[in-house]
């Protein structure tokens, strides 16, 4: 079957980015993304940034197509402002990360949409589980058949990307040990996890004619890889992140991307191939840097040559400056080094939590960096937890 990919200008970017709806007493997930929503909506009819999500505990940010980073950025600040009358007015804080440190996944109420409605009638239990929040990031690609090679190279980085956003290391109340419980979810879905790899567009069409015919998938959406195309807008979408708990992060995930995305372009226009991994390699990648995050040892390439994330990443950045330094990406790109001073989402989570030995202050930290739209040093919170409600120790208190 043949897959039309429509005309895009290259290199412009989109940032998708889920929240979460948190009760302010509670700190415990609230319901009510179909009000929050439609308040919006009629104080700004004109304006399309906000969305619901599977779960009615969910807004998704949208932002316009842009050409720079920052541009996704006011976006993502005009669409915050724009929630903030509703927000207030039902005593509800946002926040973000890959999960909620503590929330039941059997309590969450799906959206009324046919689309999930079915997908949890058919996988069943494992789609009950998907109380899982993300950062999607599409890059605009000019050139069909550039599509398949990009996607295959970004692949041996999908390690760096999601080790450096991995940001859920609690499920339902317990320490799970992953520094990104949330790929470890998802991949339980049909057709999610890491891509498949194709020589040419070719290949993706006869997979996914394979994969209609047999009834895997009712339409291309239903693909849901952590890194796919996505053929009706004209982009590449990598989906690994776990969702940025801040503005500032978000920021730097996407540079990352936007400039990986550039970078390998320009190979393709001076004639290089691009690398590649076998798909045996990059399971093992995905995996490790889900467990480990960033102290994984990733595969880095087809030789089985293995290396510390902390070692290739500043390699990596360097490579990038000139591709950020042209997109206007290049502080965000740079902000990357501050994230590993400071400590990926799901080491600063950790640390409050062994800090305060409860999970309702984990959630207190995850507004308080909503708000501050950077990292926050977890020492650095501590004064904050003055006047937030921390349970006796048993309560709540995560399983170590």
């Amino acid at each position: 079957m043949a897959i039309d990919f429509a005309c895009s200008e290259r290199s412009t970017i989109g940032l998708e980015w889920e929240l979460q709806l948190i009760d302010k007493d509670s700190d415990d997930l609230r319901q009510c993304a179909d009000t929050v929503i439609a308040e919006a909506e009629k104080a700004h009819p004109d304006t399309t940034l906000i969305y619901g999500e599977m779960l009615r505990n969910t807004v998704e940010l949208v932002s316009r197509k842009n050409t720079t980073v920052a541009g996704c950025a006011a976006d993502m600040e005009e669409a915050l402002e724009q929630l903030e009358p509703a927000l207030s007015r039902l005593r509800i804080e946002l926040a973000s990360a890959g999960s909620h440190p503590f929330a039941q996944p059997s309590y969450q109420r799906v959206s009324d949409s046919d689309r999930y409605g079915e997908l949890v009638n058919r996988t069943q239990f494992w789609g009950r589980q998907m109380l899982l929040f993300g950062t999607h990031v599409h890059v605009g690609i000019e050139d069909r058949d550039k599509v398949m090679p990009i996607q295959n190279f970004l692949a041996t980085k999908l390690g760096h990307i999601q080790a450096i956003s991995a940001s859920s290391p609690f499920w339902a109340g317990t320490n799970t040990g992953y520094a990104d419980n949330r790929a470890m979810v998802f991949q339980q879905l049909p057709t999610a996890g890491a891509p498949r790899q194709f020589d040419s567009w070719e290949g993706l069409e006869k997979y996914t004619a394979d994969m209609l015919k047999t009834g895997v998938i009712d339409s291309f959406n239903e693909i849901r890889w952590d890194i796919r195309p996505s053929p009706k807008l004209g982009t590449i979408e990598v989906r690994v992140c776990d969702a940025a708990s801040n503005l500032a992060e978000l920021r730097a995930f996407a540079a990352l991307i936007h400039s990986l995305v550039e970078t390998a372009s320009r190979e393709l226009d001076a004639g290089r191939a691009l690398a590649r991994v076998p798909d045996w390699f990059l399971a093992e990648n995905k995996w490790r840097a889900a467990r480990y995050g960033m102290d994984a040892i990733l595969i880095e390439n087809a030789e089985g040559d293995e290396a510390l994330i902390t070692d290739t990443l500043p390699d990596l950045l360097d490579w990038l400056e000139p591709a950020a330094t042209d997109l206007g990406c290049l502080d965000d790109l740079g902000f990357i080094h501050e994230i590993v001073s400071t400590g990926a989402g799901y080491q600063r989570q950790l640390q409050v939590a062994n800090t305060t030995g409860n999970l309702e202050a984990v959630v207190a930290y995850l507004r308080a960096e909503l708000k501050a739209g950077a990292p926050i040093r977890p020492h650095e919170f501590e004064p904050q937890l003055e006047g937030v409600h921390v349970p006796a120790e048993g309560n709540r208190g995560w399983n170590r």
